[in-house]
């Protein structure tokens, strides 16, 4: 039996009123939109799916603001009502006021140069007897015993190998030799050539030494000791730390009538003589005004004055003071406008000094004839980009580094300087230099290096930057320079640019970025970002 249409139920009184409400609120939008139209404030909202087919476009996505560290120096908050204090009363503001300037002063301290001698009692106990290219990759290697083996020549040949045949330090691992507790921006070995003494500068102002001819010391246990207790079997090497700048040091000299004192410069703007065998560190150099900061990149002397010396600082200036006269009488050169790298003088004419700046270029400089105040600019050369250091070597060739990723050795157009590093070469070159005129000037094309070598120099924020360091006086005649490899390497070059060897061991962890070379010994110093020493003998 078919079923008839059912009767549609008559929807509720609740129904009929919960429709007439929508009803109504719709009416109500529908009125507000136009009204608003009319007046024109209101337009239609993009529609959020496609238009015409196609995708809307992703909103760019901004990047975000970097945030800035700021030092908070303020002091800490206390209660007013533990320590007696009424509220807001005149007594609690002044004792805010009293410690927010106590904590401020005592910051505006810890940054601050320390004036007068520094004595380090008995704390200098080592050596003292005989003081008078792109991205890193590490361990992979840019030059092996393939390239010394494929080399025809016999006497670079025997070279390479001599120099390859360096060892680490076998008496600890790399990685125990921890010569300053800080970062290392600055090393030197001691002139004596009876054993490896070697001197390292960290960030925070200290003073590393060590003597590398020490052995380890096996300590005897008796019956009552612990026998777990194997820190006391193996120590680790003894290293002596002083700490005569408040903040980095920068340079290090040793001057070779004063073997005993070694001369640091700092960024707390400052130059110290550090006796060895007193233990005292004296202040050399510093601004008249405590307040005044310079802080000092470079420093060196001349081998014939003992008594002046010469540095740069950041802020672009060259300085000379007599040691003997007040700080006052420092004759100051503004030679760049922006900061100067790092500088050194020609050893054999200390009138010569060629500078390295952040404005990519390199310099030199004659000091024998002034021109507006500022030395005579003999010539300069500019590079891609911020050139870190220039070295001078006794032949009057100098070495730079580059952030364009290149080491350059300038000859100034002396010929056959730059052809195989021989004896006669380096004749010629000091002749050159030595023969020139006061007010002598080179051009543009003279300038140019005789030999530029590839060679990755992005250390980045955590690495020092890589400076070239000459062998100042080779006991076999050939000029060699030293400079770190990113790939955790030191690398060795000779004056004509060929690469004699790269020098690496098991226990390196870090990047060697600082290397120098024994002043007539083939020895090799390296630090590392983490104040640790690879020395190769």
């Amino acid at each position: 039996m078919a079923r008839g249409p059912q009767p549609v139920a008559e929807p509720s009184d609740f129904e009929k009123q919960r429709l007439a409400n929508i009803a109504e609120r719709d009416a109500l939008l529908r009125k507000l939109t136009q009204e608003a139209q009319q007046a024109g404030l209101y337009s239609k909202p993009a529609s959020g799916g496609t238009q015409h087919g196609q995708k809307r476009p992703a909103k760019r996505k901004e990047p975000p603001a970097k945030r800035v560290k700021k030092e908070d120096i303020a002091p800490r908050r206390t209660s007013s009502r533990l320590a007696g204090l009424q509220a807001d009363s005149e007594v609690a503001k002044q004792k805010a006021e009293e410690e927010y300037e106590k904590v401020k002063e005592v910051e505006r301290q810890r940054r601050q140069r320390v004036t007068g001698d520094l004595s380090f009692g008995s704390s200098l106990v080592i050596g003292t007897d005989v003081l008078l290219k792109g991205v890193a990759k590490p361990y992979e290697r840019t030059f092996d015993a393939e390239d010394i083996s494929e080399t025809s020549d016999k006497d670079l040949k025997a070279l390479r190998e001599r120099m390859s045949a360096l060892e680490l330090w076998d008496q600890w691992e790399p990685n125990r030799i921890k010569i300053t507790p800080e970062r290392i921006y600055s090393m030197s070995f001691h002139p004596a050539a009876t054993k490896p003494i070697v001197f390292a500068g960290d960030k925070m102002g200290t003073l590393g030494i060590v003597d590398a001819s020490q052995t380890p010391t096996k300590n005897v246990k008796s019956e009552n000791d612990d026998d777990d207790d194997d820190d006391d079997d193996d120590p680790d090497p003894e290293v002596t730390h002083i700490k005569p700048h408040t903040r980095t040091i920068s340079a290090m000299h040793t001057h070779p009538s004063k073997p005993e004192t070694i001369y640091t410069a700092s960024y707390d703007s400052s130059i110290r003589a550090t006796d060895l065998t007193k233990a005292v560190a004296v202040e050399v150099y510093g601004p008249t005004d405590k307040e005044d900061d310079e802080p000092v990149s470079g420093v060196d002397m001349a081998a014939s004055d003992p008594n002046v010396v010469y540095f740069t600082t950041l802020n672009g200036a060259f300085g000379k003071y007599d040691t003997r006269q007040p700080a006052s009488t420092a004759d100051l050169y503004q030679l760049s406008e922006k900061k100067i790298g790092g500088f050194s003088l020609n050893p054999m004419a200390p009138h010569y000094l060629a500078t390295a700046s952040l404005d990519r270029t390199m310099k030199l400089w004659d000091l024998r004839k002034m021109s507006k105040t500022l030395p005579t600019l003999v010539g300069e050369h500019e590079s891609r980009l911020s050139v870190s250091h220039a070295a001078f070597n006794t032949a009057g060739q100098v070495a730079t580094t580059s952030y364009d990723d290149t080491i350059k050795i300038h000859s100034f157009g002396v010929k056959g300087l730059a052809a195989k590093g021989a004896a006669a070469s380096t004749t010629a070159a000091l002749e050159s230099m030595e023969s020139w005129k006061a007010g002598y000037q080179l051009d543009e094309e003279v300038m140019k290096p005789e030999v530029v070598i590839r060679h990755n120099n992005q250390t980045g924020r955590w690495t020092t930057i890589l400076k070239p360091r000459w062998q100042m006086f080779p006991s076999d005649n050939i000029h060699k320079l030293v400079v770190g490899n990113m790939n955790r390497f030191v690398d060795v070059y000779s004056a004509n640019g060929t690469q004699l060897a790269q020098l690496g061991g098991e226990g390196i962890t870090a990047v060697p970025a600082v290397a120098v070379f024994h002043p007539t010994k083939d020895w090799i110093a390296g630090g590392t970002a983490s104040g640790k020493m690879c020395l190769w003998m």
